[in-house]
């Protein structure tokens, strides 16, 4: 599958405007950085995204672009990126949107500017769905008050909680299945309020997948405490990992997320990526958490041929929750074959973006042992990690 996501900058940001906030929600700072691209920054940490598609207001498109251009600048995203201006509604935006993604994509995830916290887990959840056949799958909470409907200022009905839930972004669905839900509405004059309503107004189904609670929409005035950085004490840590994998029958060869065409296959019981297995160990250690096989065990169905990159991904929600900021990473293949040179760029770009690094603080090397060793009988390929980080005291 190709999945690219479009993210929704497009927006007038009426209910701050009315507060008297003159700049569009999209393009408030957090930590330095406007709230689009805080989303674009977790997209790009999800392996299985190929490309992102930015709309923004038709008035401000120049202007946007240029100001991601120079963000591109300083922190690449390792993704092909497009632009788009938005429509009168938000359906329209995400319309204006499909029609720039490329003849190969068939399947999008949609996500909004304004909910700068939603994690790259949620990502590959939504995408796990879609590989296992969902045509539409949405992220909801369960709903914790008591929601009545009322009519004025009178209350008319008490709804059943245990039916309700609260809907997040991003929202994945199968290209084709999107694309003929906005010709349905198109054609009814329906207008909605989100993508998953346009598939239930034709009578598709949307599955849903576990939201999280720190997935928050900046909507209004008293939401922007949310946007003010909370410090805290923080000490510098260093982690160390290592792995080995031997060749044989098994899964064809990726290292640090990069397929590596014409390479030995791997036996393993994931993927068997060496390299992000060393990283995830180097993780673990400056997180003092262990190692990859007390969280990942092989003796779990659940990892049978798991992509290495979601491993990275679960990992560094633990890092998100220990306040862990990676400054720097290092990592060193050791295998007689197959030739690495030509890979090392790509794969340091695909380390940087999973990390979301920029690409100056990965570095990638590779060497032989002289012919030494299993690695230089051709046997099998080994993989070392530094991860430099702080973390809170």
């Amino acid at each position: 599958m190709t999945c690219w996501a479009i993210i929704l900058a497009a927006g007038s940001g009426s209910r701050l405007a009315q507060a008297g906030l003159k700049t569009k929600k999209q393009f408030l700072e957090l930590e330095g950085l406007p709230l689009f691209w805080h989303g674009a920054q977790t997209l790009a940490r999800v392996a299985r995204i190929s490309g992102l598609v930015f709309v923004f207001p038709p008035d401000e498109l120049q202007e946007a672009k240029a100001r991601t251009a120079d963000l591109l600048d300083g922190r690449p995203l390792n993704l092909p990126c497009r632009f788009a201006a938005g429509g009168a509604r938000r359906q329209d935006s995400v319309f204006n949107g499909l029609a720039l993604l490329p003849g190969d994509c068939d399947h999008v995830l949609v996500h909004d500017s304004a909910r700068p916290f939603a994690s790259p887990q949620l990502c590959n959840a939504l995408i796990d769905a879609l590989k296992g056949g969902a045509k539409a799958v949405i992220p909801a909470l369960p709903v914790k008050d008591t929601i009545k409907r009322v009519l004025g200022t009178t209350v008319a009905q008490t709804l059943p909680r245990a039916e309700l839930c609260a809907v997040q972004t991003p929202q994945a669905f199968d290209l084709a299945t999107l694309r003929t839900a906005h010709a349905f509405c198109q054609e009814g004059h329906v207008s909605v309020t989100d993508d998953a309503s346009m598939v239930e107004t034709m009578g598709g189904e949307v599955a849903i997948v576990p939201g999280e609670e720190d997935n928050v929409k900046i909507t209004t005035p008293e939401d922007l405490k949310m946007l003010t950085p909370k410090q805290a004490p923080s000490v510098a840590v260093t982690g160390w990992g290592y792995d080995v994998h031997k060749y044989g029958p098994g899964h064809p060869m990726v290292l640090g997320g990069v397929p590596i065409a014409g390479g030995p296959e791997i036996v393993a019981h994931s993927d068997g990526d060496v390299l992000l297995h060393a990283l995830v160990d180097a993780l673990l250690g400056c997180l003092g958490r262990g190692d990859i096989g007390e969280h990942f065990p092989d003796t779990d169905a659940a990892y049978a041929g798991i992509e290495s990159s979601i491993l990275v991904n679960e990992v560094l929600l633990l890092a998100d929750q220990d306040g862990l900021v990676i400054t720097h990473v290092d990592l060193t293949l050791i295998c007689q074959t197959p030739k690495l040179a030509p890979h090392k760029a790509q794969i340091k770009s695909t380390v940087a973006r999973l990390l979301q690094l920029e690409d100056r603080q990965v570095n990638v090397k590779a060497t032989t042992e002289e012919g030494l060793g299993f690695t230089g009988q051709k046997k099998g390929i080994k993989a070392v990690a530094c991860v430099t980080a702080t973390r809170s005291a």
